[in-house]
This record gives structure tokens, C-alpha cells and sequence, in this order.
């Protein structure tokens, strides 16, 4: 099977050797890697460029964003039968490539794979990545009504894709600067099953200071596209019913609301993460959230 990596690239000099390196050691060799350096301003382009390997192709252009970036690099990618979209400051398991391939030969019917993964912290490092955050992949073949509710994938490092089932999708929206790859995602399980992987993690994904995530998960403002381009989606609506599917996006909602309350809670802003941690608890009402809130309802009065 021909895979091709894809590497969307921007300012991302420390890590972008351990990305590119771990492809180009997949023992999986039929595979092609192509990263696309989207206006860096410092040495990502240079650092790729010194790989001699005859299977890697850096692209540079101006400042785009990460949507037109990868869809460019898919099509720069040429012929091939799966795409994986790695972020260039993560990095795969050396048997990443061949697991999920050897899943979705398995299974003609799913039009991707996916497997496990791990947060690893900003400085980690493959012989080196301390504490691991493992999250396993879910078991369901069918994620259209799981993924409604929120992403259930860290990225595309630790998903191989069928080209044809990419090509139906569609690419990656470009009105989109948050959210973009979750709501990729749903078109994808409308055109099919997913294949899990279970066992250790395909990819190792670095929380980073930051990142677009950590910058604006606080904003309201940040999740209102992305819910809006899922909301309004009629193939989703036709799937689900409209009665369910208006209830998923409800609780994605409630599930928005507490990640932003979470975020505003770890940056110690509590009297601005009461209301956003409240939407999310009787949104989705679960034991370990009612403690968590009722131990920030005592942190909140204590606090002047």
C-alpha cells in the first residue's frame, strides 16, 4: 500500500527533525513524505531540506494557514493509496505506518485507521518522552454520532486515510482556523466505517505553550464556526435524524463550555470559569465533573 505523509509546517524549527525523522524510519518503506513549510519565519525549511532521502519533498510557500496547507501537500503528494497527515511537532512510532496499514488491508470496508496515542510534554524527545498521556482508540466502527458530540482524534499523525474516501470527503475547509481537521473528520465517517487499532501509542503528540489550541481555547468566539459548519451540514442531519442530531450538538456544546472552563481554571481565572464549567456539567452531567465543581464552587468563595 502507498502511503503519503503529509506535513503541514509552519515556525516549527525544534521539532520538525524529530517529525521528518520519524517518517522516513517507518518500517513501512512504501511511503512518501511531503512537507509543505507554510511561511516560516525561522530555519523549518533548511532543517527539512538537509534529509537526504529521495522519498521526501519540501514545498514552501507564503503564509496560507494549516487547512490549505495540508490540502496542497495531498495533491502535491501524486498517486497513492492512503494519506496520513502528521503536525510537524509530533512524531509517529516507528511501526506507526504498518500497523494502520495492515488494519485497513484487513478491513476493505473502513475508509481509515486509527490508533492509540500519547501526549507527551513540549520538550520530549522519542528516546526521552517522560510521562505519557495515553488516550485509546474508540472501539465503535460507526463515529459519526461520537464525533457530533467532539473530536474524538488528537490530530491526523494517528489516522491513515483511503485516498478515495479523502477525495470524497472533500479537503480540509479553509473558512475554518479552528476546528478544521474535527470537522473534516465528520464528512469523512459519512463516507464510512473507521478501523481501531488497540495497543501502544502510533503518535506522540507534544503539548506546546503555544499552540492555536492553547491560545484561544478561553475564546467563546473560537468554537462558534466550527460548530455552526457541523450544525449545519445536512448529510449529518439526514444520517442521524434531525431530533438526535440536534441533541449531539447540544452536549458538543456542553462539551465546548468545559473545555473552556477547564483552560480558565488552569490559568487560575475561577470566578471567569464558574459559568463555562457549569454549561458543561449539567450539559453532560458526569461524577468526576460534579466533584471538580463543587470543589471549585469552595475555591471560588475562598478566593478574594
Amino acid at each position: 500500500m502507498r502511503v503519503a505523509v503529509v506535513i503541514a509546517a509552519r515556525d516549527v524549527a525544534p521539532f520538525i527533525g524529530a517529525a521528518v525523522g520519524s517518517v522516513l524510519g517507518q518500517s513501512h518503506t512504501d511511503l512518501t513524505l511531503t512537507v509543505v513549510d507554510d511561511g516560516s519565519r525561522d530555519e523549518t525549511a533548511p532543517l527539512v531540506a538537509a534529509f537526504p532521502d529521495a522519498r521526501l519533498r519540501l514545498v514552501r510557500q507564503t503564509n496560507h494557514g494549516t487547512s490549505a496547507t495540508r490540502n496542497r501537500g495531498a495533491l502535491d503528494a501524486g498517486e497513492t493509496d492512503a494519506f496520513l497527515f502528521l503536525d510537524g511537532d509530533d512524531w509517529l512510532a516507528p511501526d506507526a505506518v504498518s500497523r494502520l496499514v495492515r488494519a485497513l488491508r484487513s478491513d476493505p470496508a473502513a475508509v481509515a485507521a486509527h490508533a492509540a496515542f500519547a501526549f507527551v510534554g513540549e520538550t520530549a524527545t522519542a528516546s526521552a518522552p517522560g510521562p505519557l498521556d495515553r488516550r485509546r482508540a474508540p472501539r465503535a466502527r460507526d463515529l459519526l454520532p461520537r464525533l457530533v458530540v467532539g473530536n474524538v482524534f488528537a490530530n491526523g499523525g494517528h489516522v491513515l486515510i483511503r485516498a478515495d474516501a479523502w477525495r470524497a470527503a472533500g479537503p480540509f475547509s479553509t473558512t475554518l482556523s479552528y476546528g478544521e481537521d474535527w470537522e473534516f473528520w465528520l464528512r469523512l465517517a459519512l463516507q464510512g466505517p473507521f478501523a481501531a487499532i488497540s495497543g501502544t501509542p502510533a503518535l506522540f503528540v507534544r503539548r506546546r505553550a503555544g499552540s492555536k489550541m492553547h491560545g484561544g481555547a478561553t475564546l467563546p468566539q473560537t468554537y462558534r464556526p466550527v460548530l455552526e459548519a457541523i450544525r449545519s451540514n445536512p448529510r449529518i442531519a439526514a444520517r442521524l435524524g434531525g431530533g438526535r442530531f440536534a441533541r449531539l450538538c447540544r452536549r458538543a456544546e456542553a462539551e465546548f463550555a468545559w473545555t473552556m472552563g477547564r483552560e480558565l481554571l488552569r490559568r487560575d481565572r475561577v470566578r471567569e470559569a464558574w459559568a463555562p464549567l457549569c454549561r458543561g456539567v449539567f450539559g453532560r452531567p458526569r461524577p468526576l465533573r460534579l466533584m471538580l465543581l463543587a470543589m471549585v464552587a469552595v475555591k471560588r468563595l475562598r478566593k478574594p
